[in-house]
């Protein structure tokens, strides 16, 4: 389990929307305060949705296409937490919300990327497995 490429990258992505979340601020308001994952309900529950997709992943290595759905759905919900970033941000008008963007609102991206990347190594776990039971 831990020796595949795919569960560091799925560690990675887990440690990522689970972990940084705490630390960097998502963006600054127009008071100066920072907001993080933890002050807005929604966008904390979809980052600790995606860790525990990450880590349920790891746990089932032994089946990789649902391994790779998993990921999939991962990676839906990324995309739909970054769109709702995008559309925050972009319908907010000047300082009156939204001073200054965070580095959080690039998380998700972050956490896409590891998550293609653990999908393709399953993939070639997956034909790597096919290419030994043709020889047998």
């Amino acid at each position: 389990m831990i020796q595949r490429i795919q569960t560091i990258y799925l560690l990675i992505a887990a440690a990522i929307s689970g972990g940084l979340i705490f630390i960097v601020s998502l963006w600054i308001d127009g008071e100066g305060n920072e907001v993080v994952a933890m002050d807005e309900s929604s966008y904390f529950g979809a980052f600790v949705a995606s860790a525990l997709l990450s880590l349920v992943a790891i746990f089932i290595y032994n089946n990789r296409k649902l391994q790779t759905v998993i990921n999939r759905l991962n990676i839906l919900l990324n995309l739909i937490l970054l769109g709702v970033f995008v559309y925050r941000s972009l319908t907010m008008s000047g300082e009156t919300a939204v001073s200054e963007k965070g580095i959080g609102m690039l998380l998700p991206i972050i956490s896409i990327v590891f998550l293609v990347l653990a999908n393709r190594a399953i993939r070639r776990d997956e034909q790597l497995v096919k290419s030994a039971d043709r020889f047998r």
